[in-house]
């Protein structure tokens, strides 16, 4: 009796022990977890700390840089002038694979003020109300003459008479001369490359080359065709306008491209009865002029010099238009329409991304 008496004893102590154990690590399991939890709370009770909203201004400048994405800008806040100063760099040489490697690398910078909108030098500040602004409202609608009221009529003859486009400041060509360097023929003229569209030779400014050939290749695209059906005059000649299986629109573009006789991009000049240079002066324009305009108006100063002062009342049906579609494409890759100006200039698209894309 004695032994199992003792074997009793023993296996208590043993569970006694066993137990202690247990009771000391699940304590030490809760404490751990306590522990943890008092770490990690903190953190997430931190209160969200608000960041100012940026200055409408420097939203305005971070949106209108967006639109030539390559550039890098420096933004800050100028006492003396009261305004936004935007240290603006470059690329000298863009998409040019006939550079070299250093060539390729060379930078360029020009220090600009916002002025509300217009990027303009020092020097020019006290000047700002003789400026437009950049960025406004690109509108892409026609205009039916027949809507004008009679006030409207007498503000477009004195919007282009001679006398008002000469005094005009107009567009402020400060920007576009530093990201074109445009600031004299010589010096743009070793960033303009010779190209073709739509089957024509032309002349553009190198950054613009690759929105240009986009624009072609969707020109094609829309129309059926082969960009390899523009390279020469016997192939264009043979682009089928006629057949039944084409949609309307695509005999629509088809015609377009085959009647075309030139697309001139780059031409040092000013504008015509300005003082201001022509962004044919940049490369950044081009006018695509039909072989034939049968009667019709394409340019609201030669409508002038035949009309007189009611050019501005030739009928929509009565000028002559690139087809929607190709307009369409064209803003896409951010070029504007001249056709839609009140001071019509239906051949003409220009680029201006920072236009099309605030529509």
């Amino acid at each position: 009796m004695k032994f199992p008496l003792l074997w009793f004893c023993a296996a208590f102590l043993l569970f006694s022990i066993f137990a202690k154990g247990f009771i000391k690590t699940n304590r030490l399991s809760s404490e751990t977890e306590s522990l943890n939890t008092e770490i990690i709370e903190p953190e997430e009770e931190k209160a969200s700390v608000e960041v100012p909203a940026e200055p409408s201004q420097v939203l305005e400048i971070k949106n209108f840089m967006t639109f030539y994405p390559d550039l890098d800008y420096e933004i800050s806040f100028d006492e003396k002038y009261n305004d936004w100063k935007i240290k603006i760099t470059a690329s000298t040489y863009l998409n040019r694979e006939d550079k070299s490697a250093s060539e390729k690398a060379l930078k360029k910078s020009a220090d600009f003020y916002w002025a509300d909108g217009r990027l303009l030098p020092e020097n020019q500040l006290a000047h700002k109300d003789d400026y437009w602004v950049l960025q406004y409202k690109y509108s892409n609608e026609l205009r039916d003459p027949k809507t004008f009221t009679e006030e409207e009529l007498e503000n477009i003859r004195k919007f282009g008479s001679s006398e008002n486009r000469k005094s005009d400041g107009g567009t402020p060509m400060f920007f576009f001369d530093f990201l074109y360097a445009a600031k004299s023929r010589p010096v743009i003229e070793e960033h303009i490359v010779r190209s073709r569209f739509l089957g024509k030779t032309t002349k553009v400014h190198e950054r613009i080359l690759p929105a240009l050939k986009r624009v072609e290749a969707e020109i094609c695209l829309e129309a059926g065709i082969s960009v390899e059906n523009l390279s020469s005059p016997e192939k264009i000649a043979k682009i089928d306008t006629k057949s039944q299986g084409l949609t309307p629109q695509q005999k629509e573009i088809r015609e377009f491209i085959v009647s075309l006789r030139s697309a001139d991009a780059y031409h040092w000049r000013e504008i015509a009865e300005t003082n201001r240079k022509s962004f044919h002066s940049y490369g950044i324009a081009i006018d695509l002029l039909p072989r034939r305009l049968a009667g019709r108006s394409i340019y609201w100063g030669w409508e002038k010099e035949r009309s007189g002062d009611n050019w501005m009342l030739v009928p929509l049906k009565g000028r002559w238009m690139p087809p929607e579609a190709v307009i369409k494409i064209f803003e896409a890759e951010g070029f504007i329409w001249g056709g839609y100006w009140i001071i019509f200039d239906n051949m003409h698209f220009e680029y201006h991304p920072e236009l099309v894309g605030n529509m």
